[in-house]
């Protein structure tokens, strides 16, 4: 089984001498023995063809996922665990290490090995999947993990755009003729557009991570419908607001927020491997204060996302496969175009409680690359509380900053939600 990568997934890949990793870290309380965790893996792999697929390439160097008559199985990281953040270390160690994707799978497993409680960690190279996948393929593994002879079935997996993409679109004339005009136009534009003659140093990349109990999470989400807004739409209006007070003029007033394809693309299911997205960019009117933003940003939130199209969008990439190389050349060495990426994975649907362990907790998973600017935050809400993964690197945004930043959303969000509850 084999198919040529898509536009995005190649973008991810890169050239296989820079990573492009994410992390899920998890943590469970029970005693296991590494026999059963590779059973699991097992299983997974077993159900997501992709998941043991290596990459080979065709005699026109582009780049396939196929997978091998023997399967390679996940390999496993054992560590000692000596403390409560050694999955922070690990995240770390993670997002630098290059996958070997002609010789092993593009996903691997880390288990931080303590007396009555593990923190496990999946890592795997972003062109596999998002974090959507990521999240089904951790709630099969738990279930096998648990019972070892659960039934998690067979994924049938997209085999290509015409997976995604209906046919009586994918066919029609007029849509294919003006997908080819605005990818020919963008990759014209492209390959004008000045970049900087040398890629910004990265510097030292880190990971700051924080929570919110389950008290904090349900006043938050409280006052979000109270304002008759989103949690996403809130939240990155704080990260915004934080990034203004922090950096001055030096904060570009642009937040990024990936949109899950799924929404819009059906025949994409839950548990799919899959690594497309779509985004949005949000920011505020400077002119205005906090509150007055917030209904004006939703607004712009629905509109923008009503305007997503999948299937034109997958069209256009597709027929620019030959721009590939500017575009990633863009990317790289253009200036920081927004301030930060923000992701909210909402509420994650994995049960807890199991009948040989629990788990505990989910982190919100961090993903870095050498795409641009690597500030990225992630959020995500297991057990009633709020979670978030800020990642970033020296180059783009010191640690410094970065703290600065996280305490003033949480002094921000702190006030609104104060405020609201002292009111009512």
């Amino acid at each position: 089984m084999k198919r040529r990568l898509l536009f995005g997934e190649r973008m991810l890949l890169g050239d296989g001498t820079e990573p492009f990793n994410a992390v899920i870290p998890f943590r469970l309380k029970g005693d296991f023995k590494e026999g059963d965790i590779q059973h699991a893996l097992n299983q997974i792999q077993s159900k997501h063809p992709w998941l043991r697929a290596l990459i080979t390439y065709d005699e026109k160097n582009l780049p396939w996922f196929e997978v091998p008559q023997l399967t390679i199985p996940i390999p496993i990281r054992l560590v000692n665990r000596k403390g409560e953040n050694d999955w922070q270390e690990e995240s770390r160690k993670e997002w630098q290490t290059i996958f070997d994707y002609e010789n092993l799978p593009l996903i691997r497993f880390v288990w931080i090995k303590g007396e009555g409680v593990s923190d496990m960690l999946f890592a795997f190279h972003h062109c596999l999947c998002d974090g959507g996948s990521a999240m089904a393929f951790l709630y099969e593994f738990l279930k096998v993990l648990d019972h070892p002879a659960a039934d998690i079935g067979i994924e049938k997996p997209i085999m290509g755009i015409e997976d995604i993409v209906p046919s009586s679109i994918l066919t029609n004339r007029r849509k294919q003729l003006k997908a080819k005009f605005i990818g020919r136009v963008a990759a014209t534009a492209i390959k004008y557009i000045p970049v900087n003659k040398k890629i910004i140093e990265r510097q030292n990349d880190y990971l700051i991570h924080w929570k919110f109990d389950q008290k904090m999470s349900k006043q938050l989400i409280s006052y979000c419908k109270s304002m008759e807004v989103t949690v996403n739409t809130f939240l990155s209006a704080t990260v915004l607001q934080a990034f203004k007070k922090v950096r001055g003029t030096s904060a570009l007033n642009k937040v990024s927020c990936p949109v899950d394809i799924r929404r819009f693309a059906t025949q994409i299911k839950e548990d799919h491997i899959f690594a497309f997205g779509l985004m949005i960019v949000i920011s505020a009117n400077e002119k205005l204060s906090f509150l007055e933003n917030l209904p004006l940003m939703q607004e712009t939130v629905d509109r923008e996302t009503s305007k997503l199209n999948p299937y034109t969008t997958m069209m256009v990439m597709e027929s620019g496969h030959d721009a590939l190389k500017n575009f990633t050349k863009l990317l790289k060495r253009a200036k920081s175009a927004n301030d930060c990426m923000f992701s909210n994975l909402g509420r994650i649907q994995i049960p807890h409680e199991y009948k040989e362990f629990t788990l505990d907790t989910i982190f919100s998973p961090s993903v870095i690359g050498p795409l641009g600017n690597t500030t990225t935050m992630v959020t995500s809400t297991f057990r009633g509380e709020m979670d978030f993964s800020f990642v970033g690197s020296e180059g783009y945004l010191p640690y410094s900053e970065a703290l600065a930043v996280r305490d003033e959303m949480i002094e921000s969000i702190k006030l609104q939600v104060e405020y609201v509850a002292i009111s009512s």
